[in-house]
């Protein structure tokens, strides 16, 4: 049996491709959508990289944006305004086709930001020891 005999209706099987390229086994459906219909961890996995990527990136963009339009006293005032990107994974959780993808990328964004806080305190911590 394959995906098309046990596919639910209004799901990504049942649909065509619209990428318009075809594999061998079904020149109608695009070689690029089985990653999205049948791989059970597409959206862990880019959701957790997704947060990762979004906590050290957005941050440092935001900064740099800020410092290029903006002098250093002005920049350093709107600078805490970048905590408004916490709400885009709040937004991705509400939404139901989205929420699975919204739970790993608050994931990846929290993990990160312990791991980076943890080994901060830690550096401190060893900094601290050695002066005294």
């Amino acid at each position: 049996m394959n995906t098309d005999e046990r596919a639910v209706p209004g799901t990504t099987a049942e649909r065509p491709a619209s990428d318009g390229d075809g594999d061998a086994d079904d020149p109608g459906r695009g070689s690029r959508d089985w990653w999205h219909r049948d791989h059970p961890t597409f959206a862990a996995l880019s959701g957790f990289f997704t947060g990762l990527a979004f906590v050290i990136l957005v941050p440092g963009l935001w900064a740099a944006v800020l410092r290029a339009f903006f002098d250093r006293d002005t920049a350093e005032d709107l600078f805490p305004f970048v905590a408004v990107v916490l709400a885009v994974p709040l937004v991705l959780i509400a939404v139901p086709r989205t929420r699975r993808f919204g739970r790993y990328m608050l994931l990846g964004m929290l993990s990160t930001a312990v791991v980076v806080v943890g080994v901060a305190a830690v550096v401190v911590w060893i900094l601290i020891k050695a002066e005294g």
